[in-house]
């Protein structure tokens, strides 16, 4: 018995999940390694990296003819265009466009025989994307690390999956086998996750903030524009970004122009994100953190999700009663 959805025969996988192009943790070696294992691999790059490290972690991730895909953010295209040529010159079989219409960049994707993925967070940018022609839709709930919206990814599963035929994922608080199977269950193609990858040898994430992951809880995660705005960094406001509570965040949460009036609490939080001290600095983290505890490989990271999936969708047979 083997999972399989229109995912799979799309991207040429056996195991219908992506890992998230979490950025900067989403590197080459990730990538490879999550392809190697049966699903599909993403690159996740910061908005400000350079060209020629982008085009490093693409060579990291298409070692030995390996498909890979890469997470751009619709509002980065619009400053630097120039990556939308250099995500196509380096042939990925899928570039997602998110955080803003992709219909501007789908066109020169489609005619490079890329596909096309976007991440919606509610109904007004499901239908964008829909109307862009993009090939995916990944719904994303807000229980996902990162930039993300304010709708939970069950509601926003269902009202997506009404609107299309096209393959849909669900992104979002999804961390274990158990996880993978409800969003399948529900109609989804598969599954588009982060947070558990944070704990992947193959990520770029620091050991000290791995650490971290693997000591909080389910409780200890805040949706917060605190980290965009003290780094001056220019994310449309609807899209706050979920990370781990600490002494930083709590204090300036909700304080935002104060703390950018504070040229103490900017120096702070600089000189934190420089050594590494995440008791200030920011890691994006899902509400799946409670769940995770330990750091691991990818390819046990598939291997659980699909073993575990597999068996709670074989166990929900015995729901079924004949009539």
């Amino acid at each position: 018995m083997a999972l399989h959805t229109a995912l799979c025969d799309l991207l040429g996988i056996r195991v219908p999940v992506l890992n998230a192009p979490m950025t900067p943790q989403a590197g080459g070696e990730l990538a490879r390694a999550v392809g190697a294992a049966g699903a599909f691999g993403m690159l996740g790059f910061d908005e400000d990296e350079s060209e020629e490290a982008i085009a490093e972690q693409a060579r990291l991730a298409s070692a030995g003819g390996a498909r890979f895909g890469i997470g751009l953010a619709a509002w980065v295209l619009e400053r630097r265009p120039a990556l939308l040529d250099l995500a196509i010159a380096m042939r990925p079989a899928l570039v997602s466009v998110s955080f803003g219409d992709p219909a501007p960049h789908v066109r020169a994707l489609h005619d490079a025989g890329i596909l096309v993925a976007s991440q919606v967070q509610n109904r007004t940018w499901a239908r964008a994307a829909l109307d862009a022609g993009t090939d995916i839709i990944v719904a994303q709930g807000t229980e996902a690390g990162g930039h993300t919206g304010s709708v939970g990814t069950l509601p926003l599963l269902q009202l997506v999956l009404e609107m299309t035929d096209k393959p849909v994922l669900a992104a979002g608080g999804i961390a274990s086998g158990r996880g993978l199977a409800a969003v399948l269950a529900a109609g989804a193609a598969g599954a588009w996750i982060g947070t558990p990858f944070l704990l992947a040898r193959e990520s770029r994430t620091k050991a000290a903030a791995q650490a971290r992951i693997i000591e909080s809880d389910e409780t200890q995660t805040i949706y917060t524009s605190v980290y965009d705005r003290v780094q001056g960094k220019p994310w449309p406001a609807e899209f706050r970004g979920r990370a781990l509570r600490n002494a930083f965040v709590e204090r300036w949460h909700e304080r935002e122009d104060e703390m950018l009036a504070s040229a103490d609490a900017v120096a702070e939080f600089g000189a934190a994100k420089q050594r590494g001290d995440f008791t200030r600095a920011h890691i994006y983290a899902g509400q799946s953190v409670g769940a995770l505890h330990d750091v691991e490989s990818a390819a046990d990271i598939i291997a659980r999700l699909e073993s575990d999936a597999t068996a709670r969708l074989a166990a929900c047979r015995a729901i079924i009663a004949d009539a």
